[in-house]
């Protein structure tokens, strides 16, 4: 059989620990042999994020700008222990944030469901898709330790030398400070992004923050949100049977628990990182959910939405069996692969990735599957596979279909 031919490169940013070893493991086994693989690649391990003072965490993402595509494995966002383990120069930025910047998108997490992986909340019958603005807040903080009794102040510095200041607090003793900021041009790409999405997959939308306690840093995107879907949006909303409304967050997590899902849950930063864990487990697994980097220029960057499985990694190395879900990972690739294939006017890659998904969801039914998910399975007697078997069963099922 001949490869599918590519046109485009994709841009590939590898990753670290498990994440990787999956990574090189899905692309000998379900891609390589039946596509004509073309990809410009960036390292993104934290080894050579240090090597290169995260420059090429930069770099991959203007590669990003130029191809239109990218798809990224999981990377480390290292803490202090981190920094002694790696022998890092500094504590590097979050790579997903870095880019997210440069790129000004949104990310839309979505389940992956299966049968015979219930949900744990009875009442959700269809996936939730979070949608997290990719911009700002503890993701692009500055921090300071207090070392004792002082005040803190908040100044703005306008061009013409004016000040305008607040005070944060007045310390009696140690304690620490953090500072965070948001643009209103990015808070607007977030809204447009949200809105186009709900438009584009007829699905209600939700937008949550905390504006009744934060009532110039919630409320500012409560009122952007509120503001362009009137000026823009309400008609089209209205034509296609689907609303837009504003809630509270905490109200929101109320509604959420006793919704049937089947609707996009749009988020601050920080909340959709949380929230996206949150649904993701409650629907089977962090290994089962996708992810999407969708900028209003039309920029796309597909990930899994889970971390680089640091536990497995270490009893790998120590050559111990482990049993790592790379579904997620997976459908990173075919996401992307797919965009590729719509934008290069090749169905046969776009085809491809659809039948990829299809044998990993067929697998996983037909009761071959991870550890994680044979733990929560409702399927009878399930057959629990190591990270390569599964892989390899993946391969198999595709074959057969």
């Amino acid at each position: 059989m001949s490869k599918i031919q590519m046109t485009t490169p994709l841009v590939e940013m590898d990753g670290d620990e498990m994440t990787r070893i999956l990574w090189q493991m899905i692309k000998d086994e379900l891609l390589l042999p039946f596509i004509d693989l073309k990809t410009e690649y960036y390292d993104l391990g934290l080894e050579h994020r240090n090597e290169t003072d995260d420059k090429v965490t930069v770099d991959s993402a203007e590669a990003t700008k130029k191809y239109g595509v990218a798809v990224k494995c999981a990377t480390i966002t290292p803490n202090a222990a981190r920094m002694t383990e790696y022998n890092l120069k500094e504590m590097w930025k979050s790579p997903n944030g870095t880019i997210r910047a440069i790129l000004d998108g949104t990310v839309f997490r979505a389940p992956i469901v299966v049968k015979g992986i219930e949900p744990n909340v009875k009442s959700w019958k269809k996936p939730i898709t979070i949608a997290r603005h990719a911009y700002g807040d503890v993701y692009k903080n500055t921090e300071m330790r207090i070392p004792g009794a002082g005040k803190v102040e908040l100044v703005y510095t306008a061009e013409d030398g004016t000040e305008e200041r607040a005070l944060v607090h007045t310390f009696n003793g140690p304690g620490v400070v953090q500072g965070q900021h948001n643009i209103d041009a990015s808070i607007e790409s977030f809204a447009h992004s949200c809105f186009k999405f709900a438009l584009d997959t007829k699905q209600d939308l939700w937008f949550a923050s905390k504006d009744t306690i934060s009532k110039k840093y919630d409320h500012r995107f409560k009122d952007i949100f509120q503001e362009i879907f009137d000026k823009e949006y309400k008609d089209a909303f209205d034509k296609a049977g689907i609303e837009y409304f504003y809630t509270l967050i905490d109200d929101a997590v109320a509604r959420v628990m006793k919704s049937e899902g089947g609707f996009i849950w749009a988020c601050k930063n920080y909340d959709g990182d949380v929230m996206s864990d949150m649904i993701s487990s409650a629907f089977g697994s962090l290994a089962m959910m996708t992810s999407v980097l969708v900028s209003p220029q039309g920029y796309y960057e597909y990930e899994a939405a889970h971390g680089t499985v640091q536990r497995h990694y270490y009893k790998h190395l120590k050559g111990e069996e482990t049993s790592t879900n790379s579904v997620a990972t997976i459908f990173a690739w075919t996401g992307a692969l797919r965009k590729r294939g719509e934008l290069d006017n090749i169905p046969e890659l776009s085809a491809f990735a659809d039948k990829l998904e299809q044998a990993c969801i067929k697998t996983i039914e037909d009761g071959k599957m991870t550890k994680d998910l044979a733990l929560i399975t409702s399927i009878d007697n399930p057959t629990v596979l190591n990270s390569r078997d599964f892989i390899i069963e993946i391969r198999k099922t595709f074959e057969s279909l």
